[in-house]
């Protein structure tokens, strides 16, 4: 596999995750794609993401718009979709546990078959399967204490272990492989969690779509967890972190969006992660997507997209 070959895209997270004043970092974190005026700005974005110098964005249907709609939004911006992202939610943390056969167990899974439904309709195959990034008050590792595996339960996560087979079948039902994804602030962010799911579910049904930074925010060293797991690897979020307030919130815990709100997050090439380490550490064959995915832009997020785009260009012209 050349670096050449690698196919990128870009999240437009940057403009989703952002405080409500850019100007005050004590301002209210908020979460634009939950916010109905937003899809006004998506052509905007999308138009943005083109300008940075990116070919594709990842998939991301507003729930306030059609296939048809987004579609053309994306058409209009003259972009690609790489694999989007579902999210795995436990019944125990929303009230209680469901009945296998029941109408509501069915319809648990509504939301995965959504999701298949939009990478069907825009020619995608693969997909990554996130346990939930839990804010209910059951949520004490994004509330509380992020990173760190708190309040491990082996009960919940074997819960997780059960509703996420359901999910995949129901993806794979559909010809949508799933990935599992690495991501902090939920029940499964930690090395043991992240091995103990792989190891109780068959690779015909998951493989890894792990995401760096989430990696080594919970003191995993990413480049030897990529070779570990080679075998199972289908596509990639890759993103830089400041590695000393990734080690501080292990060192003495915080809530999720107090990393956040200190700097965690940056652009390719401007943290201290091994990202050229990681992308050696790809295997031969590997021909997924590279997501490019910074949380929380480090500065303006047209600016943070274009030098994004600059390190994906330097990787590709084999710079780096």
């Amino acid at each position: 596999m050349s670096r050449r070959d690698l196919k990128f895209a870009l999240n437009a997270i940057q403009w989703i995750n952002v405080k409500e004043d850019p100007n005050d970092p004590n301002s209210a974190d908020l979460w634009r794609f939950a916010d109905p005026s937003f899809v006004a700005d998506y052509p905007d974005v999308l138009g943005q993401i083109k300008a940075a110098g990116f070919d594709t964005t990842m998939l991301e249907v507003l729930d306030t718009q059609t296939l048809q709609n987004y579609k053309a939004m994306v058409d209009a911006a003259g972009l690609q979709l790489s694999p989007g992202y579902v999210e795995v939610p436990l019944p125990s943390d929303h009230g209680g546990q469901l009945a296998r056969g029941s109408y509501e167990r069915a319809h648990w899974f509504d939301h995965a078959r959504r999701r298949a439904e939009e990478s069907n309709y825009f020619g995608l195959d693969t997909i990554f399967v996130s346990a939930e990034v839990n804010q209910t008050p059951s949520g004490v590792r994004f509330n509380e204490r992020a990173a760190v595996g708190y309040d491990f339960r082996q009960d919940r996560l074997d819960e997780f272990v059960e509703y996420l087979i359901e999910t995949c079948e129901v993806l794979k039902a559909e010809g949508i492989r799933s990935g599992l994804h690495n991501h902090v602030g939920t029940w499964v962010e930690t090395e043991a969690e992240i091995e103990y799911v792989l190891g109780q579910v068959d690779s015909s049904l998951l493989g890894a779509s792990f995401d760096i930074g989430h990696l080594e925010w919970a003191g995993i060293d990413s480049p030897s967890y990529l070779s570990k797991w080679s075998d199972r690897l289908m596509d990639l979020h890759i993103k830089d972190l400041n590695l000393a307030v990734a080690r501080s919130a292990r060192e003495n815990p915080v809530p999720y969006n107090v990393s956040t709100n200190r700097g965690l997050f940056l652009e390719p090439g401007l943290g201290q992660i091994d990202l050229p380490g990681v992308l050696n550490a790809l295997p031969e064959a590997f021909d997924g997507w590279v997501l490019i995915e910074v949380d929380r832009a480090s500065m303006n997020p047209g600016e943070s997209a274009a030098v994004s785009a600059e390190w994906m260009r330097r990787v590709k012209a084999g710079e780096l």
